[in-house]
């Protein structure tokens, strides 16, 4: 994380402090009736987006079915020339 040197707004505070003022914020929000209150189908489709964007791959790598960019051919290409000298 880039440090503000300036000292200014949240970027300028201690870790502690900016979890402790959203903490702070957060259940002043819901007190005041401000905060969105998720329903179970709303967390339900929310989840169900998040993991479309990330290809549904959780965890990382998943073996030889997961891709970071290129076809298969080129994944298929990379591993024969990776295990050349075997």
């Amino acid at each position: 994380m880039t440090d503000n040197k300036d000292g200014r707004g949240f970027a300028g505070m201690d870790p502690e402090q900016r979890r402790e003022m959203a903490s702070q914020r957060g259940k002043a929000a819901h007190e005041s009736g401000n905060a969105h209150e998720f329903t179970t189908e709303e967390a339900r489709e929310a989840g169900r987006k998040g993991g479309e964007a990330s290809g549904g791959n959780q965890g990382g790598q998943s073996g030889e079915n997961s891709q970071q960019g290129g076809s298969s051919e080129q994944h298929a290409e990379a591993r024969r020339q990776s295990h050349k000298n075997d």
